[in-house]
């Protein structure tokens, strides 16, 4: 029985829940070992014009760094170089590391840290995207992907809506924060151990710090305890700030953030602003969609270019526009700078066209549901995306039906409407999303991968890959199709930590595709072991005098028992196998490598196949409001998404599930609140909200829609990491829905991202106390066009 598509428990399952799991704060401290602590800048924006370093008088303080001090470069960045590891001149932000001690216990970094004093001499911040407009301030030029005519188009559209709407961005609030330990060894080697989706990013960045070639800097990943595209760039920070204190002083170093910390001066989610206009006729067909998206990526560039390109990727979701005008911008504010976030853009971009087209519907006094299945892709001639891909595969339509009849979905909003025509205390809502999330990185070089499998003469076999396990299952997926591409037992196969001395130049671990690129590596080079196994064994196992010549194509390999299938009953085990061929001197290791076919987006045109195929989904929240307090409850929630055939169900399902709770936390509850002079007041559990199991809906349905044809992924599988996550939006969908239920006849209820108690609250008072045609709540001023 193969291991692909069974429910196997992940390989860390039952040290996570015993506590047993190894992260790297839990490694035991080396000999000599130094603890490493930020200062960083008194202002959002500003000059540095002295450092007083009394601290390093303190006892147990062994060294105080500042930007002077690195041997490299200062400067870096994932795409362009604009960022430092030590601030040496201007100021970005609140909390920017400006100096590092290094020190022998906590106690005398805190008492050092008290004394160090940093003068600046301030400057103007910018905060907002707004202020960010008003000055002028971006990371980049504006890009465009379009379609048709989107001017002609609106002119003769029977009806045109045009608004804005405010999106927050959200924490990581990864369990492990930013974390790395370095070690120094013999020829200026440093060996890293750091919590990051990329190590071969943290290879670069160390190297160019600490002014050594990349073959002198081993990075390591064990796992980490969480990621979610927090750690896919800004891990490299921490990790090059131990191995400057390692390099300046040849002992072992250690930094760990602590959460309020590390919450305070690490990038976010980018918070968006989308202006919009949006062009239809009589019957809810979308004619034209023009969007220019503003995002927040505060005072570097980091991934805000990818990011922006993806929300444009996505922001007409899983919708035919025949007319249609996208572009985006990347401002730059005084705020740490904002970074990779599971969706990675696409949910912006996605709750940008979800938020228009309801209001559509509010428009036209319909139902919702029925403009999005109107106007979703076919496969017909409506299946071609705005930046000229063909959606192959497209199980949407039939997701929609399949939703709808499965969870009731009429008779609910009959009952929801008779309930919100008689409760003079609640309200209530209904809305489905869907989502059509690209999978691939769109960076074309990036979607490659190499890994290393290695058998051992008793049978056992060792796989190393670029990929790294942040909780998501990737090595116990990469085991499954290596047990089953051997034909060994599951139990045989082991995965090693992830090291950039096994694994060179590796892609990030993202974009979903962490499995797809990875396993699809260990595949190709189980491929060519079994090649030359199977062609050892047909000569071990040929009987000339039966008149069975060696023939590999007979040779079986399953549950680590060979044969030949014209003799079964001559069989040996896979050890023996092994052990022979070693004998043989028959080479028992291969280094596999993949490199997605047929991606080939060219951004200059806003033209092109961004991604290998689409992860399809769709799901109806159902929530309730109190109208006084503006609290909400989110009572039900049914999900339908088509992950092809999946490689571990178990795991898929969990990823679904989290992926959507993490998503609703997004569009309900996590809310980023900053003081005037940039501080980030929601720096703790205490104050940032994230979900807990009170907030998972009470009935929560999961499902998977059946589709073998997914012919061009692995293993017949489709990514499930981050498309879940998009299918949130139906929760703040279903705020809003409730809320345009109790709007005055003739307007548009509107509604910020995320819909907090508060903003709902605001809203509902909005609504009660205008006279106005058109409400404008506090977050989502806009305007409405309407041509009749």
């Amino acid at each position: 029985m193969p291991y692909v598509g069974q429910n196997l428990p992940h390989d860390s399952a039952a040290g996570h829940v015993t506590g047993r799991s190894q992260f790297i704060d839990d490694a035991p401290p080396l000999r000599g070992e130094l603890l490493v602590e930020i200062v960083g800048s008194p202002v959002a924006h500003g000059r540095l014009t002295g450092i007083d370093a009394a601290a390093r008088a303190v006892p147990g303080i062994v060294a105080v760094f500042t930007a002077a001090d690195i041997p490299g470069h200062n400067r870096f960045g994932p795409v362009v170089v604009d960022e430092v590891l030590l601030a040496h001149d201007e100021l970005d932000y609140l909390g920017q590391p400006v100096l590092l001690l290094a020190g022998e216990t906590r106690a005398a970094l805190d008492a050092a840290k008290r004394l160090v004093k940093i003068e600046a001499a301030p400057l103007p911040p910018i905060f907002t995207i707004a202020a960010a407009r008003a000055a002028n301030s971006y990371l980049g030029p504006e890009r465009q992907i379009a379609r048709g005519d989107a001017t002609a188009a609106f002119a003769s559209a029977p009806h045109r809506i045009s608004g804005q709407l405010a999106i927050g961005g959200q924490e990581h609030f990864y369990l492990e924060s930013q974390a790395a330990i370095a070690v120094p060894g013999e020829f200026d080697a440093l060996t890293i151990t750091s919590s990051t989706q990329h190590p071969s990013e943290v290879q670069a960045v160390v190297a160019e710090i600490c002014g050594l070639p990349f073959n002198a800097i081993t990075v390591i990943t064990p796992r980490m305890g969480g990621g979610f595209g927090g750690k896919e760039t800004q891990g490299a920070h921490y990790a090059a700030m131990a191995a400057l204190v390692a390099r300046k002083t040849g002992r072992p170093a250690r930094i760990v953030l602590d959460r309020d910390t590390d919450m305070a001066i690490t990038g976010k989610r980018h918070p968006f602003l989308i202006e919009y206009e949006i062009g239809f006729d009589d019957a809810g067909q979308i004619l034209a969609y023009d969007a220019r998206l503003w995002s927040d990526g505060g005072c570097t560039t980091d991934l805000s270019f990818a990011i922006m390109e993806r929300a444009m990727l996505h922001s007409e979701n899983a919708y035919f526009i025949p007319h249609v005008r996208i572009r985006g911008q990347v401002c730059k504010t005084n705020l740490p700078s904002n970074t990779a976030f599971r969706g990675f853009g696409g949910p912006q971009g996605v709750a940008g066209i979800e938020n228009a087209i309801g209001e559509v519907a509010a428009y036209l006094g319909r139902d919702a549901y029925d403009i999005r299945q109107l106007n979703c892709y076919d496969d017909n001639e409506r299946n071609v995306t705005p930046y000229g891909q063909i959606v192959r595969n497209n199980t949407l339509p039939p997701l929609f039906d399949q939703l709808r009849a499965n969870c009731a979905y009429d008779a609910r909003r009959a009952a929801i409407t008779r309930f919100n025509q008689s409760s003079p205390t609640h309200l209530r809502g209904l809305a489905m999303t869907a989502v059509k999330f690209g999978i691939s990185l769109t960076k074309q070089h990036l979607n490659q991968a190499n890994a290393l499998v290695n058998i051992y003469t008793d049978g056992t076999v060792m796989v190393s890959t670029g990929g790294t396990e942040m909780g998501q299952g990737l090595n116990t997926r990469v085991r499954q199709i290596v047990a089953d591409a051997l034909g060994v037992t599951y139990d045989r196969v082991r995965m090693c930590a992830t090291n950039t001395d096994k694994n060179n130049n590796t892609s990030p671990t993202a974009a979903s595709a962490g499995t797809d690129l990875n396993g699809n590596a260990a595949l190709d080079a189980c491929h060519r072991l079994r090649a030359r196994l199977t062609e050892f064994a047909a000569g071990l196992l040929a009987d000339p005098a039966a008149g069975l010549t060696p023939s590999p194509g007979n040779i079986e390999l399953c549950e680590d028992r060979v044969w030949d299938q014209r003799n079964p009953a001559r069989a040996m085990t896979f050890r023996e196998l092994v052990t022979a061929a070693y004998l043989q001197r028959i080479s028992l290791g291969e280094r596999g490598f993949y490199a997605t076919p047929g991606v080939d987006y060219n951004r200059d045109t806003g033209r092109g196949n961004p991604f290998l195929y689409y992860t399809n989904g769709a799901a109806v929240a159902e929530v309730c409001l109190d109208r006084f307090t503006g609290m909400l409850r989110v009572t039900r929630v049914d999900l339908l998404i088509d992950i092809g055939l999946p490689i571990n169900p178990g795991l898929d399902r969990g990823q679904i599930t989290g992926g959507f709770i993490q998503g609703q936390g997004w569009c309900t509850t996590e809310e980023l609140k900053y003081g005037a002079n940039g501080e980030l007041l929601s720096h703790s559990p205490t104050t940032y909200k994230i979900p807990n199991v009170g907030d998972v809906p009470p009935i929560f349905n999961v499902n998977l829609f059946a589709n073998p044809d997914s012919e061009v992924s692995l293993k017949k599988s489709k990514a499930m990491g981050e498309p879940p996550l998009l299918l949130g939006i139906s929760v703040w969908a279903a705020v809003k829905d409730a809320l345009q239920a109790a709007a005055p006849p003739g307007t548009l209820a509107r509604l910020a991202l995320p819909a907090t108690g508060e903003e709902i609250l605001l809203a509902l008072g909005g609504m009660k106390n205008s006279n106005a045609k058109l409400v404008n709540y506090p977050q989502s001023g806009f305007h409405l066009v309407v041509k009749d």
